[in-house]
């Protein structure tokens, strides 16, 4: 599994999370909403410490990851992380793991 962030994504999550260099940002499973991949659960994410990051990505010395715990929830699929262009948020796709 990989986690890919766009350019635009990387610039919204410095201007609307205000993330900066050595900060750590966790893409989580939450209950509720919706999502493409899992029934009544959606994709959160925050500025935490990892326990057992099971996948990451680092640029300009932030890392982006998700914990072993949530692996489940994207079922073998690499996350994209883009902006919608219209509401000016992050949105979440998937990309079924060939590895």
């Amino acid at each position: 599994m990989q986690i890919n962030i766009s350019e635009d994504a990387f610039e919204w999550f410095s201007k609307e999370m205000e993330v900066e260099a050595g900060d750590k940002v966790r893409f989580f499973v939450r209950y509720g909403g919706s999502s493409k991949l899992q029934p009544g659960f959606s994709l959160g994410v925050t500025k935490d410490h990892p326990g057992e990051a099971a996948v990451s990505i680092e640029q300009d010395d932030v890392t982006y990851y998700i914990e072993e715990t949530d692996l489940w929830y994207f079922d073998g699929h690499d996350l994209l992380v883009s902006v919608n262009d219209d509401l000016k948020e992050l949105d979440y796709d998937y990309k079924k793991d060939n590895a």
